[in-house]
């Protein structure tokens, strides 16, 4: 039996309900012989129970990661506050750093200035008499002459 109408035929021929099941029974296993993976089939139920359980699945990966979002967002947060707090911290100490250093600088140009005076006079100390001492030369030069 190969196909459906011989298997009809054999079905309306069979002489009692006996022989009709075994008719039956062999149909099924020549069946299950040519379709070996007919049991492994999934039905539509199979697949919709299938396709409920991957959704509650994924609205379980979607809430975990909702929760691992905002806990992330919240270290986030967390770390950008004492972030701003180091540097807060760290402009006050470069203020603080900076005009330590503009005082010693002002205190510096105050030193070299001083220095640049008392330069200065001794320059005056020394260029008044010399100059004194070469006009009197150039006169007792002209003088010889």
């Amino acid at each position: 039996m190969s196909s459906v109408v011989e298997l009809y035929e054999a079905l309306s021929t069979a002489p009692d309900d006996r022989t009709r099941a075994r008719v039956i029974a062999e149909a099924f296993e020549r069946l299950e012989d040519r379709y070996p993976h007919l049991p492994e089939l999934a039905t539509q139920g199979h697949v919709r129970e299938s396709e409920l359980r991957l959704q509650k699945e994924i609205e379980q990966v979607q809430a975990n990661l909702k929760l691992e979002i905002e806990q992330v967002r919240a270290d986030l947060r967390i770390t950008e506050q004492r972030l701003q707090k180091e540097i807060e911290q760290l402009r006050a100490d470069l203020k603080l750093e900076i005009e330590q250093l503009r005082s010693e600088l002002k205190l510096d140009i105050e030193r070299v200035r001083g220095e640049v005076a008392r330069v200065k006079i001794d320059l005056l100390k020394w260029l008044v008499p010399l100059t004194f001492a070469q006009v009197a030369a150039i006169a007792a030069l002209v003088k010889l002459l």
